[in-house]
């Protein structure tokens, strides 16, 4: 990662989003808090000589693909540059795997770690994704516990936002109802 870079915070229908970013991509992204101060707060704790700036062209176009998804609108992050400098081998595979996911397509850890080339190590996945520093780009958010369930999510709101950003991408939490339901029961 650049030792310098800019960051930018804006609304959403979802809140107030901040991104930060280097000559390279994206470096962090940070999901909704409940006002912008916050949202800023932790996005300044997160950059490295972090200044607030006007995004260049290319930055407000990410900008607004953020703004298209927070809206509910299906979208492809697969080529916003990211800037993942200082990231180990593992967590790049891990994340470029994950990168991979379309809109409402989900896996397991152990599934995304298989796919990554190391399988056996869902834990490690779960590790990973929780340093993820650019989420949504990166959808860690599309990495279920085994089961379908919801498992942990280290954004502002924990799994709450996570099982928020699967509704809104059409993807249903948790294990199917009953067959009994099916027949009126």
């Amino acid at each position: 990662m650049s030792t310098s870079q800019n960051y930018h915070v804006f609304e959403t229908p979802l809140g107030w989003l901040g991104i930060a970013w280097s000559e390279n991509g994206l470096t962090q992204l940070q999901l909704p808090s409940h006002d912008r101060a916050a949202t800023e707060r932790r996005l300044q704790r997160r950059t490295v000589d972090g200044t607030e700036a006007s995004p260049p062209a290319w930055v407000a176009d990410i900008v607004q693909i953020l703004k298209r998804y927070a809206a509910g609108e299906q979208v492809d992050f697969s080529e916003v540059p990211v800037d993942l400098g200082g990231v180990d081998a593992f967590r790049l595979a891990i994340y470029d795997a994950a990168r991979k996911l379309g809109f409402g397509e989900t896996v397991t850890y152990g599934e995304l770690a298989a796919r990554a080339g190391y399988p056996g190590e869902a834990r490690d996945t779960g590790q990973a994704l929780g340093q993820n520093p650019v989420p949504i780009v990166v959808p860690c958010h599309r990495i279920l516990a085994a089961g379908n369930k919801i498992g942990g999510f280290s954004a502002p709101g924990g799994s709450t936002t996570k099982e928020k950003l699967l509704k809104m991408e059409g993807v249903r939490v948790g294990p199917p109802p009953p067959a009994q339901a099916a027949f009126g029961f």
